[in-house]
């Protein structure tokens, strides 16, 4: 049942980042274009989904457990440390170039564009390198 959960999510995600447009590199290229043809679309999206996730949040937390495992998974590190900085300045700057964030490129793979399909497997090779190369050296840990 979880795996369907997991499915179902996933499928409403994506169909919302379709219908809001999310998944057009124009609408996030525009959001970042302060000071040019600012598109308001992406916050837009952004308060509706924090709104959504904040309310879902605030009813679940008073749940003992969740519904499909044992126990709720949530971060506890509340550090900002330099690999955090990094990481969000990577991915800020590679969502400014390529003008997709991971889900909607995920979502935007059926399309089969050129400029899709080099993101995504970017992405991939990244999260590859990071994962097998880099993260021992940052971290020390061992994949």
């Amino acid at each position: 049942m979880k795996y369907f959960i997991a499915f179902l999510s996933s499928f409403l995600f994506s169909i919302g980042l379709a219908i809001s447009g999310m998944t057009n590199p124009s609408n996030i290229i525009g959001f970042l274009d302060v000071f040019g043809a600012f598109n308001l679309q992406l916050v837009l999206v952004m308060l509706g989904a924090v709104g959504f996730h904040g309310l879902s949040y605030f009813l679940i937390k008073k749940k003992a457990s969740p519904l499909l495992t044992e126990k709720f998974l949530i971060p506890r590190n509340k550090k900002i440390d330099m690999k955090l900085v990094t990481g969000a300045a990577l991915f800020g700057i590679g969502w400014g170039i390529g003008g997709y964030c991971p889900g909607p490129a995920l979502v935007s793979l059926v399309s089969l564009s050129g400029p899709v399909l080099v993101f995504s497997l970017s992405m991939i090779v990244g999260i590859a390198a990071y994962h097998y190369f880099f993260k021992q050296f940052l971290t020390g840990e061992r994949s």
